[in-house]
């Protein structure tokens, strides 16, 4: 049986907190092997999809929170939508106000990691989205968004203390 997933469309029940519209994703992740035998550098890979702008670099999947929705299910389905993976979430990374790079907007932006446990091979953004397995440095050199790159830090860091 195969699961059709449809990604949401229009921004009628988006959240926002005062002007800031409120958005959410996640990192998701998997491990090659233990973190205590191989390091993080080379135990830990995370998965980077393409901007829908040509030449806007790497990202990871995220996107509006809206009302019918907690706000791990929102995660989860922007990651879907955007990156085809499922998998099991954590507690959230943390919370980030930063500027759009493309107009004036302000978002509040919500990150969870999300081990890995199953790549789709039909999602909604597949045909407008690459994704890419890489290591947690390559994924701070090609992410543009700085607020990603310091959930991506949190990350590292909670993965390490757990080992």
């Amino acid at each position: 049986m195969v699961a059709v997933v449809v990604a949401r469309t229009g921004r009628e029940l988006q959240r926002y907190s005062g002007q800031h519209r409120l958005v959410v994703g996640c990192i998701p992740y998997r491990l090659k092997g233990s973190i205590e035998a191989l390091g993080i550098d080379n135990a830990l890979e995370v998965l980077v999809i393409s901007a829908q702008r040509k030449g806007k670099g790497m990202l990871f999947p995220k996107g509006g929170w809206e009302l019918d929705e907690k706000i791990q299910e929102a995660a989860l389905r922007e990651t879907i939508e955007e990156a085809g993976v499922l998998g099991t979430i954590g507690n959230e990374l943390g919370k980030w106000c930063f500027k759009s790079k493309g107009n004036d907007a302000y978002y509040e932006g919500h990150m969870f990691p999300l081990l890995v446990t199953e790549e789709l091979d039909q999602w909604p953004e597949k045909d407008i989205r690459q994704r890419c397995w890489v290591s947690a440095a390559k994924a701070k050199e090609s992410c543009q968004y700085g607020w990603m790159r310091e959930a991506l830090d949190l990350l590292v860091t909670r993965l390490e203390s757990t080992n």
